[in-house]
């Protein structure tokens, strides 16, 4: 405990290039743990977005293409699924239940998602969490929708209002579906994934309002009010995705070959974890990459912790001669530079980890609004312990440098008087 106090006196009396390396070392370890904290969290994010479905099938193309269509909402589809093959999947015996999306229009920069009431029966994110209303119920009529939270929050929205969809995904379009409003009549609960940024309609409302529509461009057909139409004359051609659940997991791969091996036309059913997985799997050397560079900014913090309390030996040999003057040993000197140095890297990750957190906190909005990744504040996660673990032994390795060099001081050197 002697050592303990002196060292923190002989800190004091070094406070401010104390501070500056404390402040070093702290920024890099805050460095390290906000890079695995967003990895660990990108990765919990992206498997929680569904959960209990076994499969999605697309117009055939890459799978890691497919689950971003349809399930982030990133990118547009190569091609559709005709009605009729929609209908025969439906129809397999393994098939328990289905959920079609149909995509291609926007509204103020959000994406559509056209569907049926099965969507909020069967979709589950997370751990098999089912959709929840915040306000209001599922969609009845042709013209209702139901929006994400996300929606709902930044543009103001609230039931009963009326909302325009516009033609194609871009955050301006100059063709808005103006002559067939649709009433907001549901608004979702946070989700953490990508229906809150979404839209929800009917398929047959998108099929009501492109009437008349013809190569992407309304004709005078369209300026017709769709409300007066009949609903069964507004099945859809064609879907963007299906997501399938089976009766049993067995089935998984029968099905899959079932799909894929479909006669009518090309398609592909993918499996969401394994697609995933895969998407996790393309971005694996970025992360590396970038852990990697985390660990090199924390080795080159502690190096010049090091750099700063050798330079500052010389500086102290006198206060060594008059400690061994006084009955210090060799190795209390030691026990004193090494000290410093756990003093130092203690206060260094205690600052990173406050420092972690609080930007957690701040850019957790702005990543979840304009990502859609969810961060949640929480402890620190065994991984992070070990990663703070490794940084801590390098800071006592490297601070063995100092301290064996204070412990080879003699009483003599320190007292002579160097010209």
């Amino acid at each position: 405990m002697n050592l303990f106090s002196l060292a923190l006196k002989s800190i004091k009396n070094r406070r401010f290039s104390f501070t500056l390396t404390v402040v070093s070392i702290g920024l890099s370890v805050l460095l390290l743990l906000s890079v695995e904290r967003l990895r660990h969290e990108a990765r919990e994010s992206f498997a929680n977005t569904v959960s209990g479905t076994d499969l999605i099938v697309g117009a055939r193309s890459g799978q890691v293409q497919l689950l971003l269509y349809s399930i982030f909402r990133i990118g547009n589809a190569t091609n559709n699924i005709s009605w009729e093959s929609y209908a025969d999947i439906r129809q397999h015996p393994d098939v328990a239940w289905t959920i079609p999306l149909s995509l291609g229009d926007s509204h103020r920069g959000f994406r559509v998602l056209g569907t049926n009431r099965d969507y909020f029966q069967y979709y589950r994110f997370g751990r098999k969490q089912r959709l929840s209303f915040a306000q209001g119920n599922v969609f009845e009529g042709v013209y209702d929708a139901v929006l994400g939270a996300d929606v709902a929050r930044e543009l103001g929205y609230s039931l009963g209002q009326s909302v325009t969809l516009s033609h194609g995904t871009g955050d301006v379009s100059l063709m808005e579906h103006g002559n067939s409003p649709f009433r907001i009549v549901g608004i979702l609960e946070k989700t953490g994934t990508p229906v809150d940024r979404a839209v929800h309609v009917r398929l047959e409302g998108i099929e009501a309002i492109h009437i008349g529509w013809e190569g992407g461009r309304p004709t005078a057909l369209a300026r017709i009010r769709q409300s007066a139409l009949d609903v069964s004359a507004l099945q859809p051609k064609s879907l963007t995705a299906v997501m399938l659940g089976l009766n049993s997991p067995m089935a998984v791969f029968r099905v899959q070959r079932f799909v894929n091996d479909y006669s009518q036309e090309p398609l592909l059913a993918a499996l969401p974890g394994v697609a995933l997985q895969e998407l996790w799997d393309t971005m694996a050397l970025a992360q590396q990459a970038l852990m990697a560079v985390s660990l090199m900014v924390v080795l080159v913090g502690v190096t010049g912790m090091a750099t700063a309390m050798l330079t500052s030996l010389n500086e102290r040999r006198r206060e060594m001669a008059v400690l061994r003057s006084v009955g210090a040993r060799p190795l209390h000197i030691f026990a004193l530079v090494q000290g410093e140095a756990i003093i130092v890297m203690l206060c260094s990750l205690l600052l990173g980890v406050v420092g972690m957190l609080a930007l957690q906190g701040i850019v957790a909005p702005i990543l979840q609004q304009e990502w859609g990744l969810y961060l949640p504040i929480r402890w620190l996660s065994a991984s992070e312990w070990l990663l703070l673990g490794l940084a801590f032994g390098c800071g006592l390795l490297v601070g063995l440098i100092p301290a064996y060099r204070a412990y080879r001081y003699s009483l003599a050197d320190g007292m002579t008087v160097r010209l």
